[in-house]
């Protein structure tokens, strides 16, 4: 029997998928830093109060630990966690709507390092993915691995990325990994067998590959398109470095004032902030233009946490919770106000609001305002955060941990009106 459809059926079909399919793209917070790599969501209206009864559309409980971001990817939200005792690191996907798991794939078993700071976990680097592919990034106790799943939990592909060999410092590791044109870009750098590799996303085959000096860093590059090109920028290693994101070649560097950081840079018009805390302290904006010139400086150290520009302002909150407002072409302090509590996570920002949450699991929400400091909200989840949120279709994704019961237990949290 031959089934005849009409063409307008058909082209009615394929304008829902293509709708569909971009409406869901739109809504999806995908990697480390979101859709812009700046840690905006453009055009969502997500709630500003929430606590454990109010505002929350669902709650779920996730083994083991970790201090990984949640991503969104379609009608999925992912993140990643590890059992330090059964040494297994994991994945997990759950359904966007419910919270039900969906699935988890074990995806590395043993030789965790023997050593990690006490704050860190074994499962740090935030997830991410191109809608197809979901990319991990693990450490083992001297190499990095990386391993593609598809959005089912199957694995495609492993690879060890690198060499992971800390000495004088054994704090753990870091650095997500970060997607450009067909590529999922690799960091890790340790006293020895530091590297930046670009692997081909549907293979794993090495794309590029740079050594790195034999000193430490935690900081995650990013890829902007500032003054006329496609720009990968990392601060650490006492630089503020531009790369090539297609060949990893060097563009530009300027001197900075401390050998660490751990934060991802921002960048407003042609100029690139980043702040670092190891051995001296401070926060800089540089000339992207090639010319590596230090355009302003100041002595606050956001050390673990991003900042965030927006409409020619500076935002940032310092270790100890003290956010300000900087002038980004200037650097002239606009004001700054004490939030309250240590501080990891990093800022995120939606309809003019931004979102940080300190170490106890509260999270300030408050205005880009540059004229004076603007305190929404306060929230509680839990009593421990050191992830960042995810915003998108008007939700917020959040990781949190309670000691409530007596024993640690982490969350992931779906919070919506």
């Amino acid at each position: 029997m031959k089934l005849s459809i009409p063409l307008d059926w058909i082209y009615c079909l394929l304008l829902t998928c293509l709708f569909t399919t971009s409406s869901q793209a739109e809504d999806d917070w995908r990697v480390w830093r979101g859709p812009h790599s700046n840690g905006i969501a453009d055009g969502e209206m997500p709630p500003v109060k929430w606590n454990e009864s109010q505002n929350i559309r669902w709650k779920t409980p996730l083994p083991g630990r970790g201090h990984s971001s949640p991503i969104v990817v379609n009608e999925r939200v992912l993140i990643s966690t590890a059992d330090k005792e059964k040494q297994i690191q994991s994945v997990i996907c759950f359904d966007r709507a419910t919270g039900q798991q969906l699935w988890k794939t074990d995806v590395n078993q043993g030789d965790f390092a023997p050593k990690i700071h006490q704050k860190n976990t074994h499962a740090s680097p935030t997830l991410a993915s191109n809608g197809e592919t979901i990319f991990a990034v693990f450490p083992q106790f001297d190499r990095v691995q990386l391993t593609a799943l598809n959005l089912g939990g199957k694995q495609q592909w492993q690879i060890k990325a690198g060499g992971y060999l800390p000495r004088a410092y054994q704090f753990g590791y870091a650095p997500s990994p970060i997607l450009y044109e067909g590529k999922v870009i690799v960091t890790s750098e340790y006293e020895k067998n530091g590297f930046i590799a670009a692997f081909d996303q549907q293979t794993g085959g090495e794309a590029w590959r740079i050594e790195r000096p034999e000193k430490m860093n935690f900081s995650t590059p990013i890829v902007a398109q500032i003054a006329g090109r496609d720009q990968m920028l990392l601060s650490g290693n006492s630089k503020v470095a531009s790369f090539d994101p297609q060949t990893g070649n060097d563009l530009w560097s300027a001197p900075a004032m401390w050998i660490v950081s751990c934060g991802t840079m921002v960048w407003d018009k042609d100029l690139v902030f980043t702040s670092g805390g190891f051995p001296l302290k401070g926060t800089m904006a540089v000339k992207a233009d090639g010319s590596g010139k230090v355009v302003w400086t100041n002595r606050v150290k956001c050390y673990e946490q991003s900042m965030l520009a927006y409409q020619g302002y500076l935002y940032a909150v310092d270790d100890n919770g003290i956010a300000y407002c900087w002038n980004a072409q200037t650097g002239k302090e606009q004001w700054k106000s004490r939030l309250g509590g240590k501080v990891s996570s990093s800022l995120v920002l939606a309809n003019n609001c931004l979102y940080l949450s300190n170490e106890q699991g509260k999270t300030f929400v408050f205005r880009t305002n540059p004229k004076k400091f603007e305190l929404l909200a306060e929230n509680q989840l839990g009593d421990e955060c050191f992830a960042s949120p995810a915003l998108c279709g008007n939700q917020i994704f959040h990781r949190a941990a309670s000691r409530a019961s007596g024993k640690r237990q982490e969350y992931l949290y779906c919070i919506g009106k």
